[in-house]
C-alpha cells in the first residue's frame, strides 16, 4: 500500500455496502426494490485478535429502493432468524436511530467539530458507566455545560421512547427518529421476532458516518466479541454515485465471529461431518478406472455427492481417506466387499462394518431420500 500525504493512494475494500451503491447507480434499470445479499472478503487496519482480523469474510444483505420501515424489520427478521437457526439462544439486536444522535447533538449544544468526541463518548455507557461518560467527554474538550446536559439526558432508560421523546420534541429529527423507531419495532414483531430479542439502546452509536436512519447491531451476552452483525439503513449512500439518490438498509454479518462464538459455546453438532461428500468411489485397479468414473457421474447425476480417487493406491489407503473424512459409503470395485459403509464418527478404518455385496442401486435407494435434503443445507449454508 503506497502511502502519501498521510493518506492512502491505494486501499483494499473496506466493506460491501460502498460497491453496491456503485452497482445500483451504474444500473439505474435495475427493478426495485432491489434484494441482494454477498460474501466476499474484506480488510481493516486491526491489531489482530479474537473476533478482530485484518481479513475476514462478510456476508451482506440489502434492500435498495424501499424507505419504509418495512424494509428495515425484515433486515432485523432475517438476522434474528439465521441466528436462531444456528442455534443461539443469548442474543439481541440493539436499535438506535442517527436523526435522535443528531437531535442529541444539537439538544447538547456542541459545536458540530465536537460532536464526533461526544457520540464516541455515550458510545460508552454501557461498558464504562456514567462517570467514565463524563471523563471521556472532558477529555474530549466538550463544554461543561453541554456535559451536564447530556449526563441528565443518558440518566433516563435507554429504551424509554416515551421520554426521550418528551425530552426532544422540541427537535423535530429527533421526534422522527423515535417515531420511526416504533414502525420498525412493530414490524419486526409482526414478523415474528420475539421481543426479548430486541433492545432500543438510544446511546449505541454506529461507526460509519452514511447511516441516515435506524442502525442496528447484534451482540451475545457471552462471550463478550463485540457485534455479530451490524447495518442500518443509507439513504444518501448511492446518491454519491448517480444524481438520483435511493432509499437503502441493510446489514453484515461477520462470518468468523459467529464461528468464534460457536466454537467457545461448543455449538457445532457433534455429528457435523466434515466433507459434504456422500460416496467415495475407490479404484481397485488401472483396468477399472474408467468404470469408477462412470459409476462417480451416475451418482452425481442422481443427486448423490459423489467423489472418486485420484492415485493408484492400495485399497486401505483410500478406505482409510474416507473414514478420516467420515465419508458414510466406499464404493469398491473388485476385491473383496462390494461396498464398505462407515459409521458416523469412525476415524479408523479397520473399525469401518463390511457391507459386503451391497450393489449401486442399494446405495442410491439409501441416499437419495436424502439427497435433496443435503443439497438444501449446504446451499443455505
Amino acid at each position: 500500500m503506497k502511502m502519501f500525504l498521510n493518506k492512502e493512494e491505494l486501499a483494499l475494500r473496506y466493506d460491501l455496502s460502498v460497491p453496491l451503491s456503485r452497482v445500483v447507480a451504474m444500473n439505474p434499470e435495475v427493478a426495485k426494490p432491489f434484494k441482494r445479499y454477498q460474501i466476499a472478503p474484506v480488510w481493516r487496519a486491526e491489531r489482530p485478535q479474537k473476533g478482530r482480523y485484518r481479513e475476514f469474510f462478510q456476508c451482506d444483505a440489502d434492500i435498495v429502493g424501499a424507505s419504509s420501515m418495512l424494509a428495515d424489520a425484515e433486515i432485523i427478521a432475517m438476522i434474528f432468524t439465521i441466528l436462531s437457526e444456528l442455534g443461539f439462544d443469548a442474543f439481541v439486536t440493539k436499535l438506535n436511530h442517527r436523526q435522535v444522535l443528531t437531535a442529541l447533538g444539537e439538544y447538547s449544544g456542541v459545536p458540530p467539530a465536537l460532536l464526533g468526541g461526544l457520540y464516541r463518548a455515550i458510545d460508552k455507557l454501557e461498558k464504562i458507566g456514567r462517570e467514565g461518560v463524563r471523563q471521556e467527554m472532558i477529555a474530549n474538550e466538550i463544554p461543561d455545560a453541554a456535559v451536564e446536559k447530556i449526563l441528565a439526558l443518558v440518566a433516563l432508560p435507554v429504551d424509554d421512547l416515551h421520554a426521550w421523546r418528551e425530552t426532544l420534541r422540541a427537535y423535530p429529527r429527533g421526534v422522527q427518529g423515535i417515531a420511526e423507531l416504533e414502525q420498525l419495532l412493530g414490524y419486526a414483531r409482526a414478523l415474528g421476532v420475539k421481543p426479548a430479542r430486541l433492545q432500543v439502546d438510544l446511546t449505541m452509536v454506529r461507526g460509519l458516518e452514511y447511516y441516515t436512519g435506524p442502525i442496528f447491531e447484534t451482540v451475545v451476552t457471552e462471550p463478550k466479541i463485540g457485534s455479530l452483525t451490524g447495518g442500518g439503513r443509507y439513504d444518501g449512500l448511492i446518491g454519491l454515485f448517480s444524481k438520483n439518490s435511493l432509499p437503502a438498509t441493510g446489514t453484515t454479518i461477520g462470518i468468523e465471529r459467529i464461528i468464534d462464538v460457536m466454537d467457545e459455546l461448543q455449538m457445532f453438532p457433534p455429528n457435523l461431518g466434515k466433507t459434504v461428500t456422500q460416496v467415495l468411489v475407490t479404484v481397485f485397479d488401472a483396468e477399472r478406472r474408467a468404470a469408477a468414473l462412470a459409476l462417480t457421474m451416475e451418482l452425481r447425476a442422481a443427486g448423490v455427492n459423489a467423489e472418486t480417487w485420484y492415485d493408484a493406491d492400495g485399497l486401505g489407503k483410500q478406505l482409510k481417506y474416507a473414514a478420516a473424512k467420515s465419508i458414510p459409503y466406499a464404493r469398491n470395485h473388485g476385491g473383496r466387499g462390494d461396498a464398505a459403509r462407515f459409521d458416523d464418527g469412525r476415524t479408523d478404518a479397520s473399525r469401518a462394518r463390511q457391507d459386503c455385496g451391497a450393489s449401486t442401486r442399494k446405495i442410491f435407494n439409501r441416499l437419495k431420500p436424502c439427497a435433496a435434503h443435503l443439497r438444501e443445507k449446504f446451499s443455505t449454508v
